[in-house]
């Protein structure tokens, strides 16, 4: 099995199923919310043009950077929404999270924190150029559209309800455009 923990670009195009890359890295997530409305990034996979999910913003945790630090510098990059850690809630979910893509199986430690926020206007300038081929736009979206969208996480609505409560843990989870193979899964014990 080829396990990459430098992740390096990606390469975008697809690849057997079973020859994926399987690459690890710590991720940061944000719901972003104003008054009843949510912030969501539409996302693809470019090796099955028209397949789309939303997420939250955030990203890949870099070296010598907690959680938090990754959380603030992706909401920047993402929305250039500009925030201080102290305007974080949270965490307040966690989760091991399996992405089996064309191109790579990509395994994400991942912490999700709050802001609350007013509507503002979405500046992407900051994407990174995997981001601009990924990601196909943002939306300030209402829980009905939500509810009836594909969203990763899938308790985004659970996660939208919840305080400074105690963080939850939403265990080890797989979300997929195509799905482990058996040697991937083996390998990762996820069996």
């Amino acid at each position: 099995m080829n396990v990459d923990d430098d992740l390096g670009h990606r390469p975008l195009v697809p690849i057997e199923p079973a020859e994926r890359v399987i690459r690890r890295r710590r991720g940061a997530r944000v719901l972003v919310l104003a008054d009843d409305r949510i912030l969501l990034e539409q996302d693809t996979d470019p090796g099955l043009p028209g397949t789309t999910w939303w997420v939250t913003p955030g990203g890949g945790v870099d070296r010598g950077e907690s959680h938090a630090d990754a959380a603030v510098r992706e909401l920047r990059e993402e929305t250039g929404l500009v925030v201080a850690k102290a305007d974080l809630v949270g965490p307040i979910a966690r989760r091991l999270v399996h992405h089996g893509y064309t191109d790579q199986v990509l395994v994400q430690d991942e912490e999700f924190f709050v802001v609350r926020t007013g509507r503002f206007e979405v500046d992407t300038s900051g994407y990174t150029a995997e981001e601009k081929r990924t990601l196909l736009r943002t939306a300030w979206m209402a829980r009905a559209e939500v509810a009836a969208a594909t969203v990763w996480p899938r308790e985004i609505l659970e996660l939208w309800d919840r305080g400074q409560e105690d963080l939850i843990d939403l265990g080890s989870v797989e979300e997929s455009t195509i799905p482990l193979t058996d040697g991937q899964r083996a390998f990762l014990n996820l069996d």
